[in-house]
């Protein structure tokens, strides 16, 4: 096995408090596509209008025909090494919480349970009409999503697969996931939570992005300046790479290794 591996599962298993915060290079492995990779869906006319919140409200079937194949086919993609090794990890109490900039739900499904998605989530579905994101995002955070009115993902994405719409029961309005588009404010309570996560943290571990989306990218320096470790995973440059205490271009071998020595 690679020293530096290793190194690193020794470096977590000594860490006080060890978090983790992912990218969609994460989920590349579980076969969804990132946004500004060189496969990235960026590089497709009209991709960005997919998340743009103007646009939804005037076409928001847009945004669910054309997401029905990466966020809404879950029982088609399945959690990573990486997903399931975090969420072992956790069961095990090396890692406390994860940080996560994606929308797939697949850290959850990879057995992580203190997940934090700092661009909000599908896992709540409202009315923009008779609902609003922050009462959606309460219910998200308190796992009381059906409970208080709102749609769940897999009902919405059984909809969605049928090639039709999730609508608002008392309105028909289409409902808009609790996903933040571009235009839209970062969950306030999330993010908050994240930020604190990162001022608890000795170590964290910044696995799958390249850090040059704020506010996200400025969480793994909180972690910096209270004077933790930063351990980097992802295979183009970041502009923290000089500060990471480890430094590693590929997530399979990394995780496979880790997953080995739990």
């Amino acid at each position: 096995m690679d020293k530096n591996i290793t190194e690193l599962f020794n470096l977590i298993s000594r860490a006080k408090y060890c978090i983790a915060l992912s990218g969609a290079g994460v989920s590349t492995l579980s076969g969804i596509r990132d946004f500004r990779g060189k496969n990235g869906l960026y590089k497709e006319m009209d991709a960005e209008k997919i998340f743009d919140i103007d646009y939804f409200y005037r076409d928001p079937k847009f945004y669910y025909t054309n997401s029905k194949d990466f966020i809404y086919n879950m029982e088609q993609k399945q959690p990573s090494i990486v997903h399931t090794t975090l969420g072992k990890m956790e069961e095990k109490g090396l890692v406390r919480a994860v940080i996560t900039q994606n929308i797939d739900l697949l850290h959850t499904r990879g057995g992580s349970k203190k997940v934090i998605e700092i661009h909000g989530s599908p896992r709540a579905h409202y009315c923009t009409r008779c609902q609003n994101s922050a009462d959606a995002e309460e219910a998200i955070l308190a796992g009381k999503i059906k409970e208080r009115g709102f749609m769940e993902a897999e009902e919405a994405a059984a909809i969605v697969q049928r090639g039709e719409f999730p609508r608002c029961g008392s309105c028909n309005e289409i409902l808009k996931p609790a996903i933040t588009f571009f235009g839209e404010s970062l969950p306030v309570h999330a993010l908050a939570a994240a930020e604190q996560e990162a001022k608890n943290a000795d170590l964290m571990l910044v696995l799958g992005t390249s850090l040059t989306v704020y506010p996200a990218a400025a969480i793994p320096g909180i972690t910096l300046r209270g004077g933790g470790k930063i351990v980097i995973v992802n295979d183009m440059d970041t502009p923290l790479d000089d500060g990471a205490y480890l430094r590693f271009r590929d997530l399979a071998p990394v995780f496979e290794g880790i997953a080995n020595l739990l």
